[in-house]
This record gives structure tokens, C-alpha cells and sequence, in this order.
């Protein structure tokens, strides 16, 4: 199957057991909760949930995906309370939760859905020893999620981020959770423990190299395609690894932090381009790609194998 095909219909079903579990709110607090849970998204934390299960113990995903269910509902709990610290107006081209229920009940319903995550994996056919070490790890994964958060927040009162710095926040901020969902997929399918680290590790690896990715979408993708504002991480100053990597090439981006027009914004990917930003950016993004794809060799070859490969490189090959 390819991958695409594959995505669309992991989505489809993954809508429809959502459906099934919470598609009869009985209070406002449940709809607000509800809010981005049904606005859409590719779903691509349960298709990598699926994927692992699948790949260590053929056809067991469909008896442990009330599990892969947990790591969309803790996705869209972050979405809330980033909205909220962030001030979004608009998320999937919806009004955000915060703005139409206001803050007091939009952190409600992101706890709410926390809360709802571990509940789902307790739901997973599963042994025991199992659930709880799930349980364990989307805990653990949930308070690195939380540092990284942090952390993102702190670099912008700083102009000397390393490049470690960045990707470590990357790796707990987006990373974690796609490793949690390749481990616990894996870990309830009855996977050994190298092959839940490995799956783990791959998972936490293009999670990061997904947040890399955005960062050149934003700079290189026009308003037209990517739906935001060109440019915005630059002119907000913020601590990306392109930004990261301009510094440590000499270039002062300090200019650039106002309001650009199109030209300008052409005149400054020509400059980063010149000077090789763009290429070393990209190559740290296929570097992480590669050597998440070589840990996957603990993996018997699998049609699921294969898709997980393909799942990497498509992280990446998200279109300017």
C-alpha cells in the first residue's frame, strides 16, 4: 500500500472511532474539549502508533487502538494550551478553543483530554504489565512535552541558543510524542524491549526533524501555500535552527526583525541561500531522517517496515 493511501485511511478510521468515543458531548466543557479533536488534522500519531504495532506483531493494531487514539487526544490537549499561551485566534482554520469558551474553560478542556489519553490506554487488549508501562511513558512523555514547551518560551529572552540547545527542545517539544507513539504501539503488540527502543528513538528522531522542517516552510513557503505569514519566525526573532545556523555563519539577522515585503523576504532567502544556511538546515533534517531509518533494522522487513521508512522521508518532503 502506499503511503498516502495508507495515511487517508488510518485518518478515516481514526475519525470514526473518535466518533464513536466522544461524539455525543453531554456538557459545554465536553464540546469545548471536543473543539479541535473533530476539526480535522492528518492523524499521523495514530497512523505511526499503528504502523509500529503492526510491525512487530501483524494485524494486532486493531485491538490496542483505543491506545492509538490516547496520542491524538494528547496532541490536541498541547494544541489548547498552546493556543492559550500563544494567543492564537485561529487553529485549522477554526476559531481556537480559548477564544470562543474563553481561557478559564479552554485549560479545562485540555485537561479533559489529558485526562481522556490515559483512560484509552487503559481501554487497549493488552496485557497488563504492558498498559502500565504505556501509561508510564505518555506520563513521562507529557512532562518533557511541558519542558520543552518551557524551553522554546525562555529562548526568546536569548540570542545564543546552541544548536544542541534547539534540538534537544525540539526532541521533548515534538520529538516525544512520536516516539511515544511508536513505543507504546509497539510495546502493547508485544514488542521486545530493543524493539520498542529502537521504535522510540526513531519516533523522538522525525518528530524533531518534522519541527526542522517547519521552520524552512516558514521561512521559504509563501502565505498562499503554507497559510501563514512568510518569514514570521525571522521577524520575530525567533531561536530556529536557521536562525541558529545564520549566526554561527556570520549572518546578522537582527535587520530583518520588522515588517518585510516580498522582495525583501526574496532578498534575505537569496542571502541564506548564498551562504549555505539552507542546505546545512536541510542536511541536519535528512542526517536525523537517515539515522532514524537505521535503527528500524531490529524490525523484521514488513510491508509496515517499509512504511515507516516512507513515513520519515514524507516528514521532510512537506512541499515549500
Amino acid at each position: 500500500m502506499e503511503l498516502e493511501t495508507y495515511l487517508k485511511k488510518t485518518a478515516d478510521e481514526v475519525n470514526s472511532l473518535l466518533q464513536d468515543w466522544y461524539g455525543d458531548p453531554k456538557s459545554p466543557l465536553s464540546q469545548a474539549a471536543n473543539h479541535l479533536l473533530f476539526a480535522g488534522g492528518k492523524r499521523l500519531r495514530p497512523a505511526l502508533f499503528k504502523l509500529a504495532a503492526d510491525s512487530v506483531t501483524p494485524g494486532s493494531s486493531h485491538r490496542i487502538m483505543p491506545a492509538g487514539l490516547s496520542l491524538e487526544v494528547t496532541h490536541n490537549f498541547t494544541l489548547i494550551h498552546d493556543d492559550i499561551m500563544d494567543k492564537d485566534e485561529y487553529r485549522r482554520g477554526q476559531k481556537t478553543v480559548h477564544t470562543l469558551w474563553g481561557e478559564p474553560v479552554a485549560i479545562l478542556a485540555g485537561d479533559v483530554l489529558y485526562a481522556r489519553a490515559f483512560s484509552l490506554i487503559c481501554h487497549a487488549e493488552a496485557p497488563g504489565d504492558a498498559k502500565v508501562r504505556a501509561v508510564s511513558l505518555l506520563a513521562r512523555t507529557c512532562e518533557e512535552i511541558c519542558e520543552g514547551q518551557q524551553q522554546d518560551m525562555s529562548f526568546e529572552e536569548r540570542n545564543d541558543v546552541t544548536r544542541d540547545e534547539y534540538l534537544a527542545m525540539v526532541t521533548r517539544k515534538t520529538g516525544v510524542l512520536y516516539g511515544a507513539a511508536a513505543a507504546i504501539g509497539s510495546l502493547l503488540a508485544g514488542g521486545s524491549d530493543e524493539q520498542v527502543d529502537a521504535l522510540y528513538n526513531y519516533g523522538c528522531k522525525i518528530g524533531a526533524a518534522f519541527q526542522i522542517q517547519d521552520d524552512l516552510i516558514d521561512l521559504l513557503a509563501s502565505p498562499e501555500k503554507s497559510g501563514k505569514d512568510q518569514a514570521s519566525d525571522i521577524r520575530e526573532g525567533k531561536q530556529t535552527l536557521i536562525a541558529i545556523t545564520a549566526r554561527k555563519k556570520g549572518i546578522d539577522l537582527q535587520p530583518w526583525r520588522r515588517s518585510l515585503t516580498r522582495d525583501d523576504i526574496a532578498s534575505l532567502i537569496a542571502l541564506l541561500r548564498d551562504k549555505g544556511v539552507i542546505d546545512s538546515v536541510r542536511r541536519d533534517a535528512e542526517e536525523m531522517i537517515g539515522s532514524a531509518i537505521s535503527g528500524l533494522h531490529v524490525l523484521t522487513d514488513t510491508p509496515e517496515k517499509k512504511l515507516l521508512a516512507d513515513l520519515a522521508w514524507y516528514f521532510i518532503k512537506r512541499d515549500y
